[in-house]
């Protein structure tokens, strides 16, 4: 069975896609960038704002599909700069306390010209 998540606490999909979806025990949370689902705006100037931010509307994408970031088993981070790593790292950290795998990599642009995305998968 698949179910798809939603949540007004979290930007909604940008593009023809879902913010989350469970199956077989798992969620595959899509990327998530610094956009504050209130307004719709983006927020932070530094890699370290845009950073909290993201992984705040992950937390509420977990928490819509009933689970954490200590069942979070996988990541994949995207960076505008990899000068940012460091910085990016210790937002990270605190979230992740579990050190689910990881794929961090530079990209050439992001979505909305953002510093970062975040996407996970969870067990349920």
């Amino acid at each position: 069975m698949i179910r798809k998540i939603t949540t007004d606490k979290a930007p909604a999909a940008i593009g023809p896609y879902s913010q989350g979806i469970i199956a077989n025990g798992f969620l595959f949370a899509s990327g998530q960038i610094p956009i504050n689902p209130a307004t719709g705006a983006i927020e932070g100037e530094t890699i370290t704002e845009q950073a909290e931010l993201v992984m705040k509307n992950i937390g509420e994408i977990l928490k819509e599909a009933g689970t954490t970031y200590e069942n979070v088993v996988k990541t994949t981070c995207f960076l505008a700069d990899m000068a940012d790593f460091g910085a990016f790292n210790t937002v990270y950290e605190r979230y992740f306390t579990g050190k689910p795998a990881r794929s961090c990599v530079a990209v050439k642009q992001l979505p909305r010209d953002v510093l970062c995305e975040v996407e996970v998968i969870g067990v349920i």
